[in-house]
């Protein structure tokens, strides 16, 4: 059961990544996990001045936190066990699950190919290439699931 939970939260994963790119308006608002090479081109184009966002890491990561907590601690509530350890371990399968896809096939395979995230006057695939962004995500992701497992695993033993 938790094989088939994890496979749906990663083609929701896959359909908000999908939904959320497609066009300037929607792709700036993720300008901060472009390479840095996009984002001074970006940046030095007047048609992009007053559509760039202000995005600090240090508040993104405990939105993220929250976000995770009810959506894994909802999607796990039917597969909880009485024992802490059975309820982390599932946790770590969906969380971490979660983030592999997110890097390999959503990150690695699909943004840095697809023309969907490129920016029209920055339409240069070459630009988008470099992973370092999205490995950077991926191991802050490995923190913040492993938060998300304790956490919400504590929580599920209560119930």
């Amino acid at each position: 059961m938790v094989w088939l939970e994890l496979v749906l939260l990663c083609l929701a994963l896959w359909g908000l990544c999908f939904l959320g790119t497609g066009g300037d308006e929607k792709n700036i608002r993720f300008l901060s996990s472009y390479p840095d090479a996009v984002i001074e081109r970006v940046k030095g184009l007047p048609k992009y001045q007053d559509q760039i966002p202000q995005t600090n890491m240090m508040k993104n990561f405990p939105g993220n936190l929250v976000v995770f907590l009810v959506v894994l601690g909802v999607g796990a509530f039917q597969l909880r066990a009485k024992s802490f350890g059975t309820n982390v371990l599932t946790l770590m399968i969906l969380g971490q699950g979660l983030n592999v896809f997110d890097l390999v096939v959503i990150d690695l395979l699909w943004w840095r190919h697809t023309k969907r995230v490129r920016f029209t006057e920055v339409p240069e695939e070459a630009l988008y290439q470099d992973p370092t962004k999205h490995i950077q995500a991926f191991e802050r992701a490995v923190v913040m699931y492993t938060l998300v497992a304790l956490i919400d695993g504590f929580v599920l033993t209560l119930f």
